[in-house]
């Protein structure tokens, strides 16, 4: 009889499984306005997942399982598409530089942002500056969180990859 093994992920993909499974906790702890890990977990899935399925899924299964716990809104569709083209973004340009790490949090802002005037604020260009104006705050703190959180797990994740001598 022969064995059959079926490996659902590879090495590689169980460590960088493992780093988005510690960055979507972390969401689950309190934490400041948008200094959440999820942009960067979509850029980086992007980035390093070789099976294009598993880079989008996994940013959208981390935000389905913490928004069971932290809540869904209206806005959460908008969300979600955001993550996908972020991952999108890694997926194409293959790199995790500041320069990703910024485009990747203006595409969050901007998507997510044309989101909530569309569905909370008048349909004018008085409530379409209003809405990205009161936004700004948490567009400095999605910076800060993407910045310290990208930096996180690129680091992490070489210094694993170069540890386990992943390809």
């Amino acid at each position: 009889m022969q064995e059959v093994s079926i490996m659902v992920f590879s090495r590689k993909e169980i460590v960088l499984v493992s780093f988005i499974l510690v960055a979507v906790l972390i969401r689950l702890f309190p934490h400041p306005p948008n200094v959440a890990p999820i942009t960067a977990v979509a850029l980086f899935a992007g980035t390093f997942f070789d099976k294009k399925h598993w880079a989008i899924l996994m940013p959208l299964i981390a935000m389905t399982f913490t928004d069971l716990f932290l809540g869904f809104s209206m806005i959460t569709p908008v969300v979600y598409l955001s993550f996908i083209a972020i991952t999108v973004i890694g997926m194409v340009f293959k790199k995790m530089n500041f320069g990703m790490v910024i485009l990747s949090s203006m595409v969050f802002f901007v998507l997510t942002n044309l989101g909530v005037w569309a569905l909370y604020y008048p349909l004018t260009p008085e409530g379409l500056i209003t809405c990205f104006t009161l936004a700004i705050p948490f567009f400095i703190n999605s910076i800060l969180g993407d910045l310290f959180f990208s930096v996180s797990l690129l680091f992490g994740y070489r210094f694993a990859a170069q540890r386990l001598q992943l390809a």
